[in-house]
């Protein structure tokens, strides 16, 4: 009913940059708050950062300075622009999105596959 497809994951140096991109498509009549969560073997999932459908934006302190949230509405798609970055920032990382389908009576979360992003020297 509604896919989240994401990019922009990979291998890159201490101080370097990456950008995730997430798409969302199908049956959709509204994305409200997009997100991204990054996961470690052996710990829970956490939120990054997310971004309401009005461009309201929270980041975890960890990312606060360095990381960038936006999205484009026309697109449905979300992005993580990530600079600075740590060796404590590898993880793989999820897109998540809240949607009303066209099929639905309530708004669910949906989320992508995931996409690992690991820093190291």
């Amino acid at each position: 009913q509604v896919q989240l497809v994401e990019s922009g994951g990979g291998l890159v140096q201490p101080g370097g940059s990456l950008r995730l991109s997430c798409a969302a498509s199908g049956s959709i009549l509204r994305v409200n708050t997009m997100g991204w969560y990054r996961q470690v073997p052996g710990k829970q999932r956490e939120s990054v950062a997310t971004i309401t459908s009005g461009g309201s934006t929270n980041y975890a302190a960890s990312v606060k300075g360095r990381f960038t949230i936006s999205r484009d509405n026309a697109k449905n798609t979300v992005y993580l622009q990530m600079n600075s970055l740590l060796p404590e920032d590898t993880a793989v990382y999820y897109c998540n999105a809240a949607v009303r389908a066209t099929m639905n009576r309530y708004e669910y979360d949906y989320w992508g596959q995931g996409t690992q992003v690991t820093v190291s020297s």
